[in-house]
């Protein structure tokens, strides 16, 4: 979790000179607005995993849920660093956003259980969740789909985030925690 406000810097090379550094709130909002995030992990020969996936953010980290046999939960048991990306998909407007992080388990029931209620207050009914052994487990009547696996959840806090804004004039801002 984060307690306090990250340094704002803005960088001078993709930023355009009227730029100013988005305010971290406004990146905070919009991060945990989005329905879809790219995460980046490395596989234990070097090179780079990107999987898509579904996110939610609550006091100042996001969260994910994988399955323990899928990339990147592996992925992420050898080497928690990892990046967290989402975009606006428009070239000339918004605003898209990278984390970096730590990718650290989730086990305790009742965070478990707030945070199956935020996944499903986000993306509906289709995302509902049971809690049980420190995982999430989907509950069957809510997927189009029979499976009800279990989903490790990991909560990613920023080390730094990067934004790139895009519109009348351009920034690069980069939040340090």
């Amino acid at each position: 979790m984060i307690d306090k406000e990250p340094v704002a810097e803005l960088q001078p090379w993709g930023s355009s000179d009227d730029a100013t550094p988005t305010p971290w709130a406004e990146a905070r909002e919009r991060l945990e607005r989005a329905d879809v995030y790219w995460l980046a992990t490395v596989c234990p020969d070097g090179r780079p995993h990107v999987s898509l996936l579904l996110s939610v953010g609550l006091d100042g980290a996001l969260y994910l849920c994988t399955g323990s046999d899928e990339r990147k939960a592996k992925n992420l048991a050898r080497n928690p660093h990892c990046i967290l990306a989402t975009r606006c998909n428009a070239l000339d407007e918004g605003l898209d956003l990278v984390v970096e992080g730590a990718a650290v388990r989730v086990t305790d029931a009742a965070w478990l259980r707030r945070l199956a209620d935020t996944y499903e207050s986000k993306y509906g009914s289709g995302w509902r969740f049971a809690v049980r052994d420190g995982a999430l487990y989907h509950d069957p009547e809510s997927l189009r789909g029979t499976d009800t696996g279990e989903a490790l959840v990991y909560e990613v806090a920023p080390s730094t985030a990067f934004g790139f804004g895009k519109g009348e004039s351009f920034s690069q801002p980069r939040w340090r925690f």
